[in-house]
């Protein structure tokens, strides 16, 4: 019964992952393998939230359903999470949400050390940024490909806060619960985490992909000492705000697009 409830979970991460971050992870390759064979890779271009539409509210339409279903995933997470496994409870009591600290239990806190965790990751991050232009190892990144409409910051923000939840729910907070009951060690449950967040980066370059598979590392440690996944949520989505928003207002005007 045992085994059985392992394999059922094995098969459950896979789906989750097919049709979320581990799909994304494979497409990241193939386009670095693209890109690496066209040119090098100092030569490319990776431009995060395109433009999907000429036409104004088609675009936006497009924009807003794309952030709406990239969050299906996470609901398919957390009705994992509060179903029973075929050998019994899943175990860990109380709701999903507050399995994986994502609630606003404590948000005063959440939130310090979200905004510790931005500023500690992203002052480093243009850094190692700047070192992979320079290397060649690392591509142009746009962090906004949008036209100038009313509605592109707000629709930057929720972009920047569907990346955040994504990311660390999934790739945080419930494979590191399930890597724990497939009786893996903690060192490799954070390894093979912070690995799979700096792969779905990889379209971007090799520097993205160090630089996001050490942040992945610092979230995951500290993950498994608090065992809440919002401050994460936060620091991640204040890092995208700065950087979408950011480009967005001024990227074009300071000569970065």
């Amino acid at each position: 019964m045992f085994l059985a409830s392992r394999r059922r979970l094995r098969a459950e991460v896979l789906i989750v992952l097919g049709l979320s971050l581990g799909q994304s992870a494979v497409y990241s390759v193939v386009q670095l393998l693209d890109k690496m064979t066209r040119a090098p890779l100092a030569d490319a271009t990776s431009t995060l939230n395109r433009s999907q539409s000429t036409r104004e509210y088609f675009d936006l339409t497009y924009q807003v359903l794309d952030i709406v279903f990239a969050l299906v995933p996470v609901a398919l997470v957390f009705y994992f999470l509060s179903t029973h496994s075929p050998g019994g409870r899943e175990g860990g009591g109380g709701s999903a949400f507050a399995r994986l600290g994502f609630n606003f239990a404590r948000p005063g806190k959440d939130f310090l050390q979200g905004v510790g965790l931005a500023a500690a990751i992203g002052i480093p991050s243009l850094g190692l940024y700047a070192a992979g232009r320079a290397l060649g190892i690392t591509t142009a990144i746009v962090p906004s490909g949008l036209d100038a409409y009313w509605w592109t910051v707000p629709v930057l923000v929720l972009s920047a806060m569907r990346h955040a939840i994504v990311e660390e729910v999934i790739v945080v907070g419930y494979l590191m619960d399930r890597f724990g009951k497939f009786g893996w060690s903690m060192p490799v449950a954070i390894v093979v985490s912070s690995v799979l967040r700096g792969s779905y980066h990889l379209y971007q370059g090799f520097g993205p992909f160090i630089g996001n598979v050490v942040m992945g590392l610092l979230f995951a440690w500290i993950y498994t000492k608090t065992k809440r996944v919002m401050p994460l949520v936060i620091a991640h989505a204040l890092l995208d705000i700065v950087a979408f928003v950011g480009f967005s207002l001024f990227g074009k005007a300071m000569g970065l697009g």
